[in-house]
């Protein structure tokens, strides 16, 4: 039985300006995050196990919890510390904070520093909640950072960060990547009747005249089986191998997946990626801890992955779905978040889930976690290899 009083845990994925994950903001969902939190969390070896080699970005109001049993559970190579700007007008916080620099944390100041109290020299690396407005352009420390800007929920916002001098942003403004708006509409179509082959289990050859004449897609696709994840040190060069060598079920969803690699091979990558496959990696571990067969299990990790599809194609997902002739739950799932596949999916999307929207989908928050750092895992690796 899991601990009902786990913490419940806000984790969102921060990216730089050439679209990697480059670290996850750590947060406590409801309050700010103390010793117990910190300890709950960072305590096991798995979330770092999880998210290596990334960073953790923890957000601290008081500098106060980051005592030495604290400090032991956080590893300075591993964690960036943002601690708010307010607590500097306390005497001994700055000192306190240079100290943890000189022990190699990484320290942000997190939001404007209060009235009267003047910029540590010590301390110049900052972060910032955006999510209203940007700060000026060109207005940070050039020779400082990363500069952390978080609550970027649009991609005029980002921009508007991006020229302030911010490095790293976390925030909503992934959903807005898709599609280059120079589409025609002949990638939109191609891209459909992939879906729809996949969706009814179509025959590898109809698979492999889709892909040929898809060259971006098929240059994933061969990417992908040739990395190491999958490398066997024969270098795979067609379709026919690839399929041989990871398997059918496997090509499928990694195909699934590939839909939201639409980039010029040479350009940055696509943040839905990632997300997709954090989604649908989640959905299916919930299934897989409930007792789902491996048919049921796919079928959750599906609904993930497509639920970003009117994202990608910029069209509502109702314009979406006609041509994929998904299951019914699954179509209640995307449409309207109905029944438990549709609660699963809320779960999913909630950065921050509350206690209402787990107890909606019938999971505990030990249990949302450890999914969590499971699809974290699965879809820090995707990115790495597409």
């Amino acid at each position: 039985m899991a601990s009902p009083s786990f913490p419940l845990v806000e984790l969102r994925s921060i990216a730089n300006a050439q679209n990697e994950w480059v670290a996850l903001l750590v947060d406590a969902v409801g309050q700010p995050a103390d010793s117990g939190f910190l300890q709950a969390v960072f305590g096991p070896a798995d979330l770092l196990a999880a998210v290596a080699p990334l960073e953790c970005v923890v957000r601290v109001a008081d500098p106060a919890v980051l005592h030495p049993p604290v400090l032991k559970v956080l590893p300075p190579g591993r964690v960036v510390l943002a601690v708010a700007a307010g607590a500097l007008a306390r005497d001994g916080v700055a000192r306190r904070l240079a100290e943890l620099q000189m022990e190699g944390y990484r320290v942000l100041v997190d939001g404007p520093l209060p009235d009267g109290v003047a910029p540590p020299l010590a301390l110049r690396t900052v972060a910032r909640d955006c999510s209203a407005h940007a700060p000026p352009a060109i207005s940070l420390p050039a020779l400082f950072g990363p500069h952390l800007a978080y609550g970027v929920d649009s991609m005029e916002r980002f921009r508007a960060c991006e020229n302030a001098g911010f490095a790293w942003f976390s925030g909503d403004y992934v959903l807005e990547s898709a599609l280059g708006d120079d589409d025609d509409g002949t990638t939109r179509k191609r891209m459909l009747t992939m879906l729809a082959l996949l969706a009814r289990d179509a025959d590898s050859h109809e698979l492999e005249h889709q892909l040929k004449q898809d060259a971006t897609l098929a240059y994933h696709l061969l990417k992908l089986v040739n990395s190491a994840a999958f490398s066997a040190g024969v270098p795979i060069t067609s379709f026919n191998q690839a399929i041989n060598r990871i398997g059918r079920r496997q090509l499928q969803r990694w195909l699934q997946l590939l839909l939201y690699a639409r980039q010029d091979p040479d350009g940055p990558p696509n943040l839905l990626l990632p997300l997709a496959a954090l989604r649908g990696a989640a959905l299916e571990d919930l299934c897989k801890r409930e007792g789902g067969e491996r048919d049921e299990q796919d079928i959750a990790f599906m609904t993930g992955v497509f639920s970003l599809l009117d994202r990608l194609f910029r069209m509502p997902m109702s314009d979406v779905l006609p041509d994929l002739n998904l299951r019914a739950d699954v179509q209640a799932a995307l449409l309207r978040r109905e029944g438990a596949l549709g609660q699963r999916l809320r779960l999913a999307e909630a950065d921050a889930p509350g206690a209402a929207t787990l107890a909606g989908a019938g999971v505990d928050a030990e249990d949302w976690w450890h999914s969590q750092l499971h699809a974290c895992h699965w879809a820090i690796q995707v990115a790495r290899n597409v």
